[in-house]
């Protein structure tokens, strides 16, 4: 056996006799034997696998494996994840403030943070990254370019890049704490309507909130105001309480938590007197509105303080808690569940009777009915029902495979080259006729893995068929196969409208960032369409929040 691992296997037998002592004194005897098992599985291994294994790893695999058929949020950290965590969590990272994508031989910048180390340098969308420190960049991969941009703060890194016309640039960056906006967008949804983004409950997103309603403040009479947490997955509990303060009174109960120990039963109350106790608002929520996102949501519902539009919530009611494992590792853990105002719990799976890493859905008969603060009607068991339903508005398969392929970018490239300085309308702006005519020209001889769904269905069809009536169903199954017509320039036209929103988004991010995308998206956004008429009407608002009962499913 390898020297170097006798120590850590001799280390992990001790650390097992002591767990088995401790267990045995308290007659646990079935934790004691696999505490056993475990350690002469790993000495079989470590001495008997066929080719070498590193010890270390198998601990490492053990320890995540532990946490394997619990609920999806508890996990082993270990020491490499949590540079990750970290900016999970704070939303914070060092580097140069840039997302990267790669194109053929080479990574190239897919967008500068508005701000950023690198958008101050001259670093633009489409410039393609041809060294790092000296270091030729040809064949590098995303995973490398990233790691050698990112770095302490205060560093420094050389970066040689090309541009879109052909010239080079040479810029030596230092290396900056990034911190990626929770809020990237607020602005005005129509006379007198505020409009945020909120994006994630990272650490700081409070201030960015207020810091928003602030300057909304300034720059106009503000009448009513909405909340988009369209795709929040949450994030800080904490965060979320301190936002509910803005809008509630000082002293208002807007979650709690319940968990096994007494350390995770706490009353959360807002601590600050609200600069908006009364102004109208309307909370924007879908599929994957969750966490901190739906607690928000749900206390405004629960103490008729919002209206509410969209699709019902994700549902994610747990409460996780990070304990500190040593040796810069973490174990992320679920301690508690928490409740909204008026009692209800939003978790959509019921984690406690997994059998085998299942879940199952809470059905219909353990829902309990509950009421806001006014007396109208919500309900638990499967996350928050907006107070005014909507259809979701999906962007076609077909626009998001020419998006994921990197399509729409790289012509994105050849139409700034084709457009050197042209200035936009934010809100207005559009590709003409011919624009789309030569993105069809330079789609011609590229080839796109899309199948529509007519053409998935009558696969479908076809194998579902019995075989006995395969051979009268044949020629008409290839009778319609010959018919439809499914090919890229097709689905240009079929998609046209789809395809061109998807080319505008990637242009006009190029002239105003992300947050120039959110404006650009809001005069067609039928959800906000919806929650400016809702504001705009005083008496609906009103009985909305004083009398309407939320849908149940």
């Amino acid at each position: 056996m390898n020297r170097k691992y006798r120590p850590l296997i001799a280390a992990t037998a001790a650390v097992a006799v002591a767990a088995v002592t401790i267990f045995a004194a308290r007659n646990d005897f079935g934790l004691g034997r696999n505490m056993e098992i475990t350690v002469n599985m790993m000495r079989e291994l470590s001495l008997n696998y066929v080719d070498p294994v590193d010890p270390d790893k198998l601990m490492e695999g053990a320890a995540a494996g532990m946490v394997s058929d619990l609920d999806p949020y508890t996990e082993y950290i270990p020491e490499e994840g949590m540079q990750d965590f970290e900016l999970l969590t704070t939303g914070k990272y060092g580097g140069i403030g840039a997302l990267i994508r790669q194109k053929e031989d080479y990574v190239r910048i897919a967008q500068p943070y508005e701000g950023s180390p690198a958008d101050r340098a001259g670093l633009k969308i489409g410039d393609k990254i041809l060294s790092i420190d000296g270091k030729d960049a040809k064949g590098f991969s995303t995973e490398e370019v990233s790691s050698r941009l990112k770095g302490e703060p205060g560093s420094k890194v050389r970066v040689t890049v090309e541009h879109l016309d052909g010239t080079q640039q040479t810029a030596v960056i230092r290396r900056e704490r990034i911190a990626i906006p929770g809020v990237p967008f607020a602005g005005w949804a129509a006379d007198g309507i505020g409009y945020i983004r909120h994006s994630d409950f990272t650490e700081g997103c409070y201030e960015e909130m207020r810091a928003a309603v602030e300057r909304l403040r300034q720059e106009g009479s503000l009448k009513g105001l909405i909340l988009d947490y369209r795709s929040n997955g949450g994030g800080i509990m904490q965060e979320a309480v301190k936002i509910l303060g803005m809008f509630v009174p000082k002293g208002t109960e807007v979650v709690s938590t319940k968990g096994r120990s007494e350390e995770s039963r706490q009353v959360f109350r807002t601590g600050s007197e609200p600069i908006l106790p009364d102004l109208p608002l309307v909370v924007l929520i879908n599929g994957n509105t969750a966490s901190a996102a739906e607690i928000v949501a749900g206390a405004l519902q629960d103490l008729d303080r919002a209206v509410l539009i969209g699709q019902r919530s994700f549902g994610k009611g747990l409460v996780q808690t990070t304990r500190p494992l040593g040796y810069n590792t973490m174990l992320k853990l679920t301690t508690a569940k928490y409740y909204i105002p008026s009692g209800r719990c939003i978790q959509a799976i019921d984690y406690s009777h997994s059998q085998e890493g299942s879940v199952r859905t809470v059905p219909d008969s353990l829902i309990s009915e509950f009421t806001t603060r006014a007396g109208r009607k919500v309900y638990d068991g499967g996350g928050i029902m907006p107070d005014i339903r909507t259809e979701p508005e999906y962007i076609s398969r077909f626009a998001a495979t020419l998006y994921a392929m990197g399509f729409i970018e790289d012509f994105g490239d050849e139409y700034t080259r084709r457009n050197p300085g042209q200035a936009i309308d934010i809100r207005t702006f559009s590709i003409s006729d011919d624009d789309y005519a030569d993105f069809a020209e330079f789609m011609k001889e590229k080839k796109v893995p899309y199948e529509s769904d007519t053409r998935r269905a009558l696969k479908a069809l076809k194998k579902a068929a019995d075989e006995d009536l395969f051979d009268d169903l044949k020629a008409r199954f290839e009778k319609v196969e010959a018919e439809l017509k499914d090919d890229t320039q097709t689905n240009l036209e079929t998609y046209r409208e789809q395809v061109i929103g998807t080319i505008n988004n990637d242009i006009v991010m190029r002239h105003a960032y992300q947050a120039g995308v959110i404006e650009h998206s809001l005069p067609g956004d039928a959800e906000v369409a919806r929650a400016v008429g809702v504001l705009e009407n005083p008496e609906e608002y009103a009985r909305i929040t004083s009398e309407q009962d939320t849908p149940r499913k």
